[in-house]
């Protein structure tokens, strides 16, 4: 069994060490003015993506949310432009409507970071990496967005080496009631949704469904004399419900389906990005299902989660019509946890998963135990630590770990800090590919590794009129898993340091106005002291929110950013982009909204050789009942 390491860059530690302190300092006079404040802790969020369900102020992980109301402010149709808002995350999509998004956590790589919808893996078993494609989530389809930054591989196993993103689909509400909107806008985009829930005490359900379609742009840049538009069609299914059980104990069940329908263009030698027009399209189909049952025990001081899930992707690829590449992967989890609150300190987590992928007729499996342990030596204290231990078929055993520190200095000022480790074993792809010569697959394959620090603080206003919060990382990733050329197999052959800090506040101007905004500095590098692609070193959101009310509301939204490396030895350049989305409530039950976006026409890439649209716009309406 691999044992647990720290991060081997003795420079960059003591750096960062010398940092950590600076910033616990600043904290220290910040609580120091303000330990009379009588506001609420700040924010009673429960963080779901730790295992315990511990509040936001009580982790010492650092997280990003992006709750049901944020992700209306900003108005994007798809999940994957809601989460660049996050400071640290960087995203990059091969062209608009429908192109492969990719999600980066503090440089890691997309393949890196575990995606989960309703605490179910849905990661692609059947993709050289085995990451997860953003682009056809539905944002009228989520509740809540959290990311968990740095190696979470001792509470989620395999594929958490970088970072976590926990989807929570849309949930249930109290009574009876639902709504149904609709929009139209630019490039003849249509754009949909309704939903319909029911609560009571004996049980709850969910019902949501979303479609889009778009005569798109061309995914090779325009700019580069590409005119050919390419479309796209998607619809999402959410469906989710409960029975109230006797004795506390609860049956869930959850489904999400998504089905997309995507142009895009060619291969090119030559060409900028190597891309150019074609008569290209993919053809996917998507589904992430759950059921759960939860029996409490001990008077309710220890819970017991029985769950099984399922995620399924199928991909189809047509050139002219003619099938050209198809693919399917399933992956199945079976899972039992206990949550055990020993007592006023003590909280224990603990259980057992098994795993299973299959793709293009391989299969394997990985079996994981974990326990998570949190305690309080005192009021103002949480210290977290985890441990996990995953047998992989193939592999052998990987044993990963993290520990974690939240410190509410008073009611308005949090500490915070962590270290973890994580690891993530060959993709079945990487596994069993090979050509151009070699012989046999490499059966020597390691597991990618990582470990990494953070540390920051969040201090709020007594009258939560503004915030600020800072954190400083350093992640160090070894035996990354590359495919080698020379050798016509996929190797051991890279490593990856990155270093940084992340900054995020806001402040009331008025009754009327909040302005709002992040940065993230990251310092990406490979072995050799070469910036990785796709990783820009700044970048960063400034907003400006309007509300007279709530019956009128909108965001002036400033997205920047900066320069990136790209494969091929050529570069993207910095891109400012700024949007504008309102909302007008007519009544109660009515309200109407616009979205104006990139106002200014910045001509931008996220990749090198493909577009994104110019200036461009939708209106719609909503009503609730």
């Amino acid at each position: 069994m691999r044992q647990l390491k720290f991060v081997p860059q003795t420079k960059v530690f003591w750096a960062f060490a010398a940092f950590t302190f600076h910033s616990f300092a600043i904290a220290f006079v910040f609580a120091q003015g303000d330990s009379g404040g009588n506001a609420e802790v700040i924010g009673e969020i429960v963080v779901d993506g730790t295992r315990l369900g511990q509040l936001a102020t009580e982790t010492g992980t650092s997280v990003s949310i992006i709750d049901a109301d944020e992700l209306q402010a900003l108005g994007f149709n798809f999940a994957v432009d809601a989460l660049a808002a996050a400071p640290g995350v960087t995203v990059n999509q091969n062209g608009a409507f429908g192109g492969l998004a990719s999600v980066r956590i503090r440089g890691a790589a997309s393949e890196q970071t575990i995606v989960l919808v309703d605490g179910i893996p849905v990661n692609d078993p059947s993709s050289p990496g085995g990451g997860y494609n953003f682009a056809r989530i539905d944002s009228g389809l989520i509740e809540r967005i959290e990311i968990l930054k740095g190696p979470q591989s001792s509470l989620w196993g395999s594929d958490a080496i970088g970072g976590v993103v926990s989807i929570v689909t849309r949930q249930p509400e109290p009574g009876i009631g639902g709504s149904v909107y609709a929009d139209y806008g630019s490039f003849a985009t249509r754009h949909g949704g309704a939903s319909v829930a029911r609560a009571s005490a004996a049980g709850d359900f969910r019902l949501t469904a979303t479609a889009m379609s778009s005569d798109g742009i061309s995914k090779a840049d325009a700019a580069n004399g590409n005119s050919e538009k390419d479309g796209f069609e998607s619809r999402g299914l959410s469906a989710k419900g409960g029975l109230n059980l006797a004795r506390g104990a609860r049956l869930q069940a959850g489904l999400l389906t998504t089905t997309a329908d995507a142009d895009f263009d060619s291969y090119s030698f030559g060409a900028q990005g190597s891309i150019a027009d074609g008569d290209e399209n993919s053809e996917v189909e998507e589904i992430a299902a759950n059921i759960s049952l939860t029996l409490p025990a001990l008077d309710g001081r220890l819970e017991h989660l029985f769950l099984t899930g399922y995620s399924a992707i199928d991909r189809r690829n047509f050139n002219a019509g003619a099938s050209t590449f198809g693919a399917e992967g399933r992956r199945a989890v079976y899972r039992y946890q206990g949550t055990w609150s020993i007592d006023e300190n003590n909280r224990l987590a603990f259980g057992a998963e098994r795993e299973q992928f299959e793709s293009s007729n391989e299969d394997l499996s990985l079996d994981g135990l974990f326990a998570v342990h949190e305690f309080k030596p005192a009021a103002n204290v949480t210290l977290t630590g985890g441990l996990r231990s995953d047998r992989h078929e193939r592999l052998g055993s990987e044993l990963t770990g993290r520990l974690g520190a939240a410190v509410n200095l008073n009611p308005n000022l949090i500490l915070r800090a962590s270290w973890g480790n994580g690891f993530k074993a060959p993709t079945l792809f990487q596994s069993t590919f090979f050509c151009c010569g070699a012989t046999e697959p490499n059966s020597s394959l390691e597991p990618e590794s990582s470990a990494a620090i953070d540390a920051g603080f969040e201090w709020r206003a007594a009258d939560g009129g503004a915030i600020f919060g800072l954190t400083a990382f350093s992640q160090s990733t070894e035996n990354m898993i590359n495919y080698a050329f020379a050798e016509g197999r996929y190797e051991n052959i890279a490593m990856v340091d990155s270093t940084g800090i992340e900054i995020q506040g806001g402040v009331e101007l008025s009754a009327l106005l909040r302005l709002n905004a992040n940065y993230a500095f990251i310092d990406a590098t490979d072995g050799d002291g070469n910036p990785l692609t796709k990783v820009p070193r700044h970048s960063g959101d400034l907003s400006l929110d309007f509300n007279a009310g709530g019956a009128v509301s909108g965001r002036l939204l400033l997205r920047h950013n900066g320069s990136e490396a790209s494969f091929g030895g050529g570069g993207i350049e910095n891109w400012t982009r700024l949007d504008l989305s309102g909302r007008y409530r007519i009544s109660e039950r009515v309200e109407v909204y616009a979205r104006l976006e990139n106002l200014l026409d910045q001509h931008y890439q996220q990749i090198l050789g493909y577009g994104t649209p110019g200036r461009s716009g939708s209106i719609g309406a909503r009503m609730s009942f």
